[in-house]
């Protein structure tokens, strides 16, 4: 390929990097100015239409499958079989990509590293561009770190490090400091495009391929989007058409009913689908927020993957992906081990294998895992069910039947919110969304991880509860939620924080700040679409 002209360059507009030079090429940066020249129109497009649908759920608290796609349902056809790399995926690690995740990730023993430069990474350029750099060095095996403590991590042979999916942010982000066209490249094609033109031959090479995971994707139009720059990425740069593989995070209430559309339009570059928890909840809670009480959700955590609407969503991803020849992957475990307290991590292993074994014997292929240590634990639970098989696509779960009003069967739970499951909201919300300003996306919180993806069902937790009047029991009476009560809790956390970080930490942070970007997309009558927009006005670097 001949060198592009400097006016086809994506323009980059932030303070040098140490080694940017090595991701920011000007290859790499024509590369991603076609892409967003190509296919950014047709993303506005898709992001209109989900306003449009959106209006559609308000007026009619329903939603169905489509019926102008039913030949798609009904037909006979699979996605293209899995390359060996992705065969076996009986346990996923989930993470951002810096340099000690990185290394960690790959030598965890798990099959796959799900490479994150969406929720578990709060956007920064030096995350977007370091992150690129980091699998890049550890692609030619020159990567190695030493913590402030001097302990040192390097790379375990070829042989035993997991396969990596790379998970780009989601179409409504933009990238602030690459422009093309006068305007900011969407996000999702930085992150693509930059990973795919430096890693593709390099993967080929080294046996695997250019393998990702698709967020937040609403709708069948959004998975034929991808489908087309795939197939565009893919002749750019002169490798076979196919050798991109893409697994779907059904994350969202809507692409719960588009399931085989998703698979059809990605058929010759699908790997799968996903089943997530916190994300799909939020899509609930913003989907159907004028739904009445029917569709309020008790706390976060008592809405577990055996509730009713739940179970639905599982199962049918799991029927829909066999039948389809793709992979069915479960959730996260998202406990994170205590290293004093051993008797809080007896109890939490014991969830976790529950959690597990209940995926591994419903028909899921893999699961996912935040921690290492969680890894042994998820691969005992798919071990004895899959045995020495890759996986377990030809089980086909023809017993399952979900009809259209299955999965938005909310008000089947038993449990309602409550005061607690406020004040949890507040607390995890505003030492979540501190932590993201200060550019850290995955964030150990009471012993979980958490991600962006728990900040959006916290705060679409606490919007809900006062839009629809909610009342708790709290101290022996009634206690109505409303916005007052919110800034009384939200003022006792930030107090009971400065308590315990003191307040040279206190003052060092951005506590103040996430506290008030808390209540601004929990108290706003105009329901922000994702909390990270205007978050990421306030995102340094």
């Amino acid at each position: 390929m001949s060198a592009p002209a400097p006016s086809t360059l994506a323009i980059v507009d932030a303070e040098p990097l140490p080694r940017q030079d090595e991701v920011l090429t000007e290859a790499a940066l024509a590369f991603v100015a076609e892409l967003h020249r190509l296919f950014t129109p047709r993303r506005d497009e898709l992001l209109a239409r989900r306003t449009e649908r959106r209006a559609e759920i308000a007026r009619t608290s329903s939603l169905d499958f489509l019926p102008d796609t039913a030949q798609i349902r009904e037909g006979d056809w699979k996605v293209a079989p899995a390359p060996a790399a992705l065969n076996d995926r009986r346990v996923e690690i989930t993470g951002p990509t810096d340099r000690k995740m990185t290394i960690n990730a790959l030598n965890s023993g798990a099959r796959v590293w799900l490479a994150d430069f969406e929720d578990a990474s709060a956007p920064t350029w030096e995350n977007v561009v370091l992150g690129q750099l980091n699998l890049i060095d550890a692609y030619e095996r020159r990567i190695d770190f030493t913590s402030p403590q001097g302990k040192t991590y390097a790379l375990k042979p070829a042989e035993e490090l997991a396969t990596v999916v790379m998970r780009p942010r989601g179409w409504h982000l933009e990238e602030r400091h690459l422009r093309a066209d006068r305007r900011a490249v969407p996000g999702a094609l930085v992150d693509f495009g930059l990973y795919f033109f430096h890693n593709a031959q390099r993967l080929i090479d080294l046996g695997k391929g250019p393998y990702f995971y698709l967020p937040k994707t609403e709708s069948h139009l959004e998975a034929r989007l991808w489908n087309d720059i795939f197939v565009f990425a893919q002749d750019y740069v002169g490798i076979p058409q196919g050798t991109v593989r893409a697994t779907v995070l059904i994350e969202t209430i809507t692409a719960a009913y588009e399931m085989e559309e998703i698979l059809y339009e990605l058929r010759d570059h699908a790997a799968g689908l996903n089943a997530g928890r916190w994300d799909y909840l939020f899509s609930i809670v913003k989907n159907f927020r004028d739904g009445g009480e029917k569709f309020v959700l008790p706390d976060r955590n008592a809405v577990t993957m055996t509730a009713p609407f739940m179970r639905a969503y599982t199962e049918l991803l799991v029927r829909t992906c066999h039948k389809r020849g793709a992979h069915a992957i479960g959730g996260m475990a998202a406990f994170i081990p205590s290293r004093r307290d051993a008797e809080v991590n007896k109890v939490a292993f014991e969830k976790v294998k529950a959690d597990k074994d209940r995926e591994a014997g419903d028909g899921f292929d893999g699961s996912w895992v935040a921690h290492p240590d969680l890894v042994p634990i998820a691969m005992a639970s798919f071990d004895a069910v899959l045995g020495d098989r890759p996986n377990q696509k030809d089980r086909l779960r023809e017993d399952v039947s979900v009809a259209p009003g299955d999965l938005i069967a909310i008000d089947s739970l038993d449990a309602k919110p409550t005061y607690e499951g406020l004040r949890n909201a507040v607390q995890v919300g505003i030492r979540y969304i501190e932590a993201w300003l200060r550019g850290l996306g995955a964030v150990a919180i009471f012993n979980l991880m958490e991600d962006a993806a728990t900040a959006e069902i916290s705060r679409s937790q606490i919007w809900q509860w006062i839009n629809a009047g909610v009342v708790f029991e709290h101290g022996g009476k009634p206690v109505r939620a409303t916005a007052e009560l919110a800034r009384e809790v939200a003022a006792e956390e930030l107090a009971a924080i400065r308590a315990e970080v003191g307040e040279e930490a206190f003052a060092a942070g951005k506590w103040q700040q996430a506290h008030d970007l808390l209540l601004q997309v929990s108290l706003d009558a105009d329901y922000a679409d994702f909390l990270t927009l205007p978050a990421y006005e306030q995102l340094a670097g």
